[in-house]
């Protein structure tokens, strides 16, 4: 660049001095503009500089002024929540004071009642003074008679020794037992009129309940009895079913344990076994062999294995559907198959399984009627009677099987004691168990729910005859209504109106202690006097 420079300077030297002279002004103009650069470079500088200085100035003003403003802003803001927080400070106080004031208010009310209370206390307190003066007067007028009556008694005493020739000690027996004999007569008289009051309240309020019961009650009425006869299509079947040389009969006797008894019985055979279970496992066996045609002993044994299997399914559904219909929940699966067995047992004629399910409604409703644990009443209805089910196979009452299976299958101590009590084995100590004895009862008792045989219908109906035919008095003796009543008639000489209260009482304590039945006996005890007399 300089090289340019110098080449350009030479080659104006060697240039005419016109052409010479703008070059020399445009050398100087250079030369004074490098000179003055500096100059106008500081002046710039100084005057963006003071640029600089106003702008900073006027920044701070403005921030002074906004500061200013905020300032002004906040002490407004602060003032009106010191009004704010003064208004709810003065309504706070407004309200307490209020409140105070109606506290002192209802201090003031207490203070007017206490001092209405006391003067009611003395008042009373004076009323109670004035009943001991008078009961004081009175114990002294007591005292005062007292003396006199015992006064006159030996003048009596005395005056009695001397007309009947007897000692005081004589007298008083005497009297003893002339008042003894009264107390008896008015006693029986209380009784009888207290009975009856109490039995009418108690038997409408009684009757109440067991009707809501028993008509809420869905469980069907009609019982299943196990059937032991088996249907032949005819006589010809018989012969077939005992098989060459009885080896038929003696292959399905075998196998199902229960006898058959083929004698003149027209188109039927008869199956005899204590074991519910095994009676319906040979009867259904049978009635497959008798439809399928082919009797033989590889098949007996196939069909009473098969009928075994479809059998125990249908025990186990049997017990589920009890649990479901009666809502009784939580039971053991095993105690469940049990239950299913109820099916196929009876008892005087009743499906036991109907029985329980019905047992097990009853309960429920009586104890809603009553207040009872429902749930409690309920489940011990429905295995009141499992012991039932396996009865033929274990030692002992169905009650103590039941109550040790329950335990096996860890049922609470309420429901073991339900089972245990429910024929009174055991002393009830719940309402439940007294609740599922009642139903038990009514389902036990209502009418064509059981059957029994003709020899222990007679039995029994002699057995309550002998037992009204033994006390003294008795003149005739009727069991009625099935043996469910006794009606005795009484010689009216020797039995007066109130000695027939003990004697029914009496009768129907011996009756429970020594005999077994359904339900209830009612004991009825008449006496009458008939004065006969002809016009002639």
């Amino acid at each position: 660049m300089l090289l340019n420079f110098f080449t350009g300077f030479f080659c104006v030297l060697n240039s005419p001095w016109d052409a010479l002279v703008p070059v020399f002004a445009a050398i100087v103009g250079i030369a004074l503009g490098a000179l003055l650069m500096p100059v106008v470079y500081r002046i710039v500088k100084k005057k963006k500089l003071n640029d600089a200085n106003e702008q900073a100035n006027e920044i701070i003003q403005d921030a002074i002024a906004q500061s200013k403003n905020l300032h002004k802003e906040a002490v407004l803001a602060s003032k009106e929540e010191v009004v704010k927080l003064r208004a709810e400070f003065d309504k706070e106080v407004k309200e307490r004071r209020a409140e105070v004031q109606r506290g002192e208010q209802r201090i003031a009310q207490r203070e007017d009642n206490l001092n209405k209370k006391e003067d009611i206390l003395d008042k009373k307190i004076e009323s109670v003074d004035q009943t001991k003066e008078n009961l004081k007067k009175k114990e002294d007028e007591i005292e005062r008679i007292r003396t006199e009556v015992a006064s006159l008694r030996d003048d009596l005493m005395a005056e009695i020794e001397k007309v009947a020739s007897m000692t005081k000690e004589e007298a008083k027996n005497h009297l003893i037992e002339l008042y003894k004999d009264e107390a008896k007569k008015d006693a029986a008289k209380y009784i009888r009129e207290i009975e009856a009051s109490a039995k009418e309240d108690a038997d409408r309020k009684a009757k109440e309940i067991v009707t809501n019961a028993i008509q809420r009650c869905a469980v069907d009425h009609s019982s299943e009895i196990t059937v032991s006869v088996v249907n032949l299509p005819n006589d010809d079947m018989k012969g077939r079913i005992i098989g060459r040389e009885g080896r038929n009969i003696r292959a399905l006797e075998n196998a199902t344990g229960v006898d058959l008894i083929i004698d003149d019985t027209p188109e039927a055979v008869v199956l005899s076994a204590f074991d519910p279970i095994r009676r319906e496992v040979a009867r259904i066996t049978l009635e497959k062999l008798i439809a399928d045609g082919r009797i033989h002993p590889a098949r007996i044994e196939e069909t009473v294995e098969k009928t075994r299997r479809e059998l125990d399914a249908q025990i186990k559904e049997a017990g589920e559907n009890a649990i479901y219909e009666s809502g009784v929940f939580g039971i053991h699966p095993d105690l469940v198959k049990i239950l299913g067995r109820l099916k196929y047992r009876t008892s005087y004629g009743q499906n036991v399984l109907k029985h329980s399910l019905e047992v097990s409604a009853l309960a429920g409703l009586l104890a809603a009627e009553l207040g009872a644990d429902v749930a409690i009443a309920k489940r011990a209805g429905l295995l009141h009677d499992i012991g039932k089910a396996v009865d033929h196979e274990v030692e002992g009452t169905h009650i103590s099987i039941g109550v040790d299976l329950a335990k096996k299958y860890k049922e609470s101590q309420a429901v073991i004691h339900c089972i245990a009590a429910h024929h009174n084995d055991i002393e009830p100590t719940t309402i439940e168990a007294v609740i599922v004895q009642i139903a038990d009862a009514i389902s036990g008792a209502r009418p064509g729910a059981r059957r029994e045989s003709l020899d222990n219908y007679v039995k029994r109906l002699e057995k309550l005859e002998s037992i009204a035919n033994s006390y003294n008095g008795v003149e005739k003796s009727f069991a009625i209504q099935a043996g469910r009543e006794v009606r005795i008639i009484v010689k009216p000489e020797v039995v007066d109106d109130n000695a027939t209260i003990f004697m029914a009482k009496e009768i129907a304590k011996q009756i429970e202690s020594e005999m077994e039945y359904p339900g209830q006996i009612k004991v009825n005890v008449i006496r009458e006097t008939r004065s006969v007399e002809y016009a002639k």
